[in-house]
């Protein structure tokens, strides 16, 4: 089962969306937004750009330089920054 996308409003007539993996977990919140529209947009933007999106490592918590290490998983490429 796929992740689910939910648009919520908050406070002033702002809109948000989250997206929540199939064992509840919420993935993703995005900022708000002024339309439910545009938070439709936003949806379609991430799952338009999600599958393609480059991964860029800002932590420390590689200690050598040098490559990721493939214990990211699959399909999955670090850019240094």
């Amino acid at each position: 089962m796929a992740g689910i996308f939910e648009i919520a409003e908050a406070g002033g007539k702002k809109y948000f969306f989250k997206l929540t993996a199939p064992d509840g977990t919420v993935v993703a919140v995005s900022p708000l937004f002024n339309t439910i529209k545009g938070a439709a947009a936003g949806i379609t933007a991430v799952r338009e750009n999600a599958a393609t999106g480059l991964v860029v490592d800002k932590s420390r918590a590689r200690s050598k330089p040098g490559p990721p290490k493939a214990a990211t998983g699959p399909g999955i490429r670090l850019a240094r920054s």
